[in-house]
């Protein structure tokens, strides 16, 4: 009997145990992943696609053959290779390698690099080490190694509609995925089967890493639909457009150019499209990322898909930044109480000008109240509960103190316009000139911060009171009016720039842009505007970045100053400031030290005070304001720019050296307050947070008390870019016309007006 119990659990634990090879057997195996996809992710966990091709060229050779170096992988393993993510011996470098499946002992050896833990995540045994690592496995062994080296989470996850690859898109770049989410490059990866799907994919810094369905039925939201040939009719969906036939049964062609509308797609057919015709005009007050305000309507939020389309000249996609406020350039389109598109409908004319007016010291944008007096009659409007603007008339003298609990400010902004110019006297503002006077309109609104207050005036206008708060008024003409075309082209720059769009301004009145404003409007400076009505300077048919500064050393510098290319700005170049002044390289800054200590050089600034200048900075004063070096010992100019400015100052202390880089840092590093300065007329000024310029010799000096101070030699004062102020008035004190004097600071570039073509 016990035999037989024997013989049937034997029995039993056989068959199960066959059951379980045959099952084994059959079950098919798991699909791995391509060694070169694997490696493409692997590489853009650690770094991007950018810093891959620079490897690649900085580096020059591969550890690829000649033959094969040019595969779009190539780069990626390339810097695993170097970084020690990859065996040579274990994955060799070739084509027949790049192709074939990625094995459990290449995930474990990559895993490994960055952790031990990773590396038995991995699985790798004896006995598998050689098999395909399945790709379910390697993306969740992925997620782990992106915990580890991506903590800051550069490699995101998104959603978006995939609507062009270019095997659908004749206008499409190599290897470049079109979504609503933007444009990603996606090397390696299959993604034609998810046309006109919504996909989910991992990327980094634009370029694609993996993706996986969510759905095939989706909705192109918003979407400008251009001209029709009779059989299809232009979409553009994003930034590139699709073609689709014309459809009795979805509608005709009939008013379907030149109107927005919603796309439904099921399995990559269009089955409706849903027409969006309902548009409303008027000035743009305020841009926030998620509402715009418009004069007339309030403040409306926007669509989840709000789109901007350019449907003059060349059609183009932008962006929300693009909406410039102040100006009525653009229709939008809105549906259920969202705007879903603005189309812009014309070219910017620069004809005003939004200014947010800083409080008393230009200490900050926000005001706690307004005291206003008008000298003309005025317009008063405001929303209501309802959002509309209704208005009541004011008579000239009216006194209104405005705080932020005023009635109305309760459901949006005020707006006063004067029936005069130079009208509104704003009583709780003071400046240079004593309590201002403004024309145009002024706008208020109540943020949780505090009042906002927005001049809304003619750019000509705002100009006159631009140039005697930059110059001084007393100056040549020619060199004002060289000046009022500089203020009317970075003005121009400036409106375009939007920087205060969620306060419905384009710039403020302080030296973050230009000074407006400080100093009352002067005879000869307002028919120095006048004279050069809407004149700016432009190069290559653009408006130029028309800097400026006080005074020179007898040099002006380049753009470089700032850390940027100075290729893209030809025309600022560095210069000597003088008849005949030649343009000035690295090479040309051997004995600038003795130049910029001398005071006989000859320049267009010459006679200024701060063409030279001299300062004593104690080393214990640097050593409290200079961080990481201890106590300072020393201190030199290692690196110069074009015309002889600091660009790199090496710092050594007790705890060690360090270097301060570009023009602003180093100004910083070495002003302070208490410092005196002493120009070259033997006058001193105080110092400020930072030196006037960063033309400057250091000699290291040891008092008779034992005591280290650090002589600064300098010249100039300002960023050193552009137009010197003082130049141009010993420019035009020669006798040189403000053409002239545009010429020379402002290199090969033309002067014509603002609307020309």
């Amino acid at each position: 009997m016990k035999n037989r119990m024997i013989a049937w659990v034997s029995g039993v634990v056989l068959v199960v145990v066959t059951l379980m090879v045959i099952i084994v057997k059959l079950e098919p195996p798991r699909d791995g992943i391509i060694r070169a996809q694997a490696m493409k992710a692997m590489a853009l966990a650690l770094t991007d696609k950018e810093e891959c091709e620079k490897r690649a060229k900085e580096r020059g050779t591969s550890h690829f053959s000649a033959k094969e170096k040019d595969n779009w992988f190539v780069k990626y393993m390339d810097y695993l290779y170097d970084e020690g993510y990859l065996d040579p011996e274990l994955t060799p470098a070739s084509l027949a390698s790049a192709q074939g499946y990625l094995t459990y002992a290449e995930a474990a050896y990559m895993a490994g690099q960055v952790s031990g833990k990773l590396k038995l995540q991995a699985g790798s045994t004896r006995n598998n080490r050689d098999q395909a690592f399945p790709e379910e496995d390697w993306w969740q062994l992925y997620g782990s190694i992106l915990k580890e080296t991506d903590p800051e989470g550069k490699v995101e996850e998104m959603e978006a509609v995939l609507y062009g690859t270019p095997s659908n898109l004749d206008q499409a770049e190599s290897w470049t995925a079109y979504t609503t989410a933007g444009n990603f490059g996606f090397q390696g990866l299959a993604l034609d089967a998810f046309l006109d799907c919504e996909i989910r994919f991992l990327a980094r810094s634009g370029e694609m890493i993996t993706s996986s369905l969510v759905s095939r039925n989706v909705v192109y939201e918003n979407v400008w639909l251009a001209e029709s040939d009779g059989r299809h009719f232009k979409a553009y969906l994003g930034t590139a457009y699709r073609e689709f036939p014309v459809s009795a049964k979805l509608g005709g062609e009939d008013g379907m150019a030149g109107n927005l509308a919603d796309l439904h797609m099921e399995d990559g057919k269009l089955v409706k499209i849903t027409m969006k015709r309902d548009r409303l005009s008027g000035k743009v007050l305020s841009v926030t990322e998620d509402a715009i305000e418009i004069e007339g309507y309030g403040e409306i939020p926007l669509a989840p898909n709000f789109h901007v389309y350019k449907v003059y000249g060349d059609f183009k996609v932008l962006n929300a930044s693009d909406i410039l406020v102040g100006y009525n350039l653009q229709e939008f389109v809105a549906a259920d109480g969202k705007l879903c598109a603005a189309l812009l409908e014309r070219e910017f004319d620069a004809k005003t000008i939004r200014v947010l007016l800083m409080d008393t010291g230009f200490k900050s944008v926000f005001h706690a109240s307004a005291d206003l007096v008008l000298g003309s009659g005025a317009d008063l409007e405001y929303e209501n509960a309802k959002g509309k603007m209704v208005g009541e008339r004011l008579e000239a003298g009216t006194q209104l103190a405005v705080g932020p609990d005023s009635p109305y400010l309760e459901y949006g902004r005020m707006i006063i316009t004067p029936d005069e110019p130079e009208a509104i006297t704003i009583r709780s503002i003071e400046r240079s000139q004593g309590t201002p006077v403004y024309s145009g309109s002024l706008e208020i609104k109540g943020t949780p911060e505090g009042m906002v207050l927005v001049n809304d005036l003619f750019l000509e206008d705002y100009l006159t009171k631009v140039v005697p708060s930059e110059m001084p008024p007393s100056y040549e003409k020619e060199a004002l009016k060289a000046q009022a075309v500089c203020a009317r082209t970075y003005a121009y720059r400036q409106i375009q720039g939007n920087t205060y769009s969620q306060y419905g301004a384009h710039v403020d009145d302080s030296t973050n842009f230009q000074v407006y404003n400080n100093t009352s409007a002067n005879d000869k400076s307002t028919q120095a505007v006048k004279e050069t009505y809407g004149k700016m300077l432009f190069y290559e048919d653009k408006p130029i970045e028309a800097f400026y500064f006080s005074t020179s050393c007898g040099r002006t510098a380049d753009a470089g100053v700032w850390g940027t290319d100075s290729g893209k700005y030809p025309y600022l170049r560095a210069v000597e400031v003088k008849e005949g002044g030649k343009s000035l390289g690295k090479e040309d800054n051997d004995g600038f030290e003795s130049y910029i200590k001398r005071e006989d050089v000859i320049a267009y600034d010459t006679s200024y005070p701060m063409f030279r200048w001299q300062t004593d900075l104690p080393a214990d004063v640097a050593s409290a304001q200079i961080s990481g070096a201890g106590q300072i010992q020393d201190m030199t100019v290692t690196d110069r720019g074009p015309g002889g400015i600091a660009g790199e100052l090496t710092v050594t202390g007790s705890d060690g050296t360090v270097t301060i880089k570009g023009q602003s840092a180093i100004r910083s590093a070495l002003g302070n307050p208490s410092l005196i300065i002493t120009k070259k007329d033997g006058g001193t000024m105080t110092g400020s947070a930072t030196l006037p310029s960063a033309f400057i010799a250091i000699e290291k000096r040891t008092g008779e008390d034992g005591s280290l101070s650090f002589h600064i030699y300098g010249g100039g004062f300002g960023h050193g870019v552009g137009m010197s102020q003082n130049g141009a008035q010993g420019m035009a004190k020669t006798g040189k016309g403000y053409k002239q004097i545009l010429d020379f600071f402002y290199h090969g570039t033309e002067l014509r007006e603002c609307n020309e073509g």
